[in-house]
């Protein structure tokens, strides 16, 4: 009975061993990070090794060999052991740092910020905000803020650094003086403009919110809830013109008939002129 156990046992470690052998297929050789790679730096040989992977398993774009990835340039974070696969990568002949992560068709920009307005250090790279200006309205003159206006002029910009910072798996809240986003060439002209006109705020939105908002932008007078005066429709009147004024109003002229000449008075009659009146005078 031992000897028929014994044998049994054995049989099933066999058909286990070869039935884990099949679950796992036949292996292959990747190139995956031997260390953290960080968005925009340019891979070296120490950086990468070659591991067995399931053939089934091996994801698109991998590499057999590290050979090709010397001096490649990673346009997003790699953690150790992770796959280092094509579409991770720069085109062959990139120079490293921001410009390489810089999509085709898109530019970096970059705005000055402080404490406040990077929303307390926690615009990160990686992260998405709008742009906000606060402005002068049509019609106002310098120190009058009652045609002053705030309003969203850009939503949705992708944050590609912060300072001189690119690493995109930071969540510790960061106070940086300037901040890079990434933008179409028609919202780096809005973006420019909107630094020279007015003050800029980031607003920071949520990552999986791409819709869209739009608004009228907020008013001295909606803040405070004032409503706007009406004139009451009168009568056109005629304006008179003072000394000191620049730009008269319009007067409207009105003829007047002229008053009928007085009876001629009987008697002795004398015209009397005193500089621009004359009278007459009878005895």
């Amino acid at each position: 009975m031992l000897l028929l156990a014994l044998v049994a046992g054995l049989g099933a470690v066999l058909l286990a061993a070869r039935w884990m052998q099949q679950q796992g297929g036949e292996k292959s050789r990747i190139a995956v990070a031997s260390t953290d790679i960080a968005l925009g730096a340019r891979i070296t040989p120490d950086m990468v090794r070659l591991t067995e992977w399931p053939r089934t398993s091996v994801p698109e774009g991998a590499f057999t060999e590290a050979t090709p990835l010397d001096g490649r340039v990673a346009v997003s974070a790699l953690h150790r052991g992770e796959p280092v696969l094509q579409a991770r990568l720069a085109p062959v002949g990139t120079q490293g740092g921001l410009a390489a992560v810089v999509p085709e068709g898109k530019r970096a920009m970059t705005v000055r910020v402080n404490d406040v307005v990077g929303v307390g250090g926690f615009v990160l790279p990686g992260t998405f905000v709008d742009i906000m200006v606060n402005t002068q309205g049509e019609g106002a003159t310098r120190g009058n803020d009652e045609k002053s206006v705030s309003k969203i002029v850009l939503e949705r910009l992708l944050v590609l650094a912060v300072a001189q910072e690119a690493n995109r798996d930071e969540t510790k809240p960061k106070v940086v003086n300037a901040v890079t986003l990434e933008v179409t060439p028609a919202q780096a002209e809005v973006l420019d403009l909107a630094r020279s006109v007015g003050n800029l705020s980031l607003v920071l939105r949520n990552q999986t919110d791409p819709a869209p908002v739009q608004t009228a932008g907020a008013t001295k007078a909606m803040l405070l809830g004032l409503k706007p005066v009406v004139a009451a429709a009168s009568a056109p009147l005629p304006s008179v013109m003072t000394s000191g004024t620049s730009h008269p109003a319009p007067r409207r002229v009105v003829k007047r008939a002229a008053p009928p000449a007085p009876a001629a008075p009987r008697g002795d009659c004398v015209e009397i002129i005193r500089g621009p009146v004359k009278s007459i005078e009878c005895f």
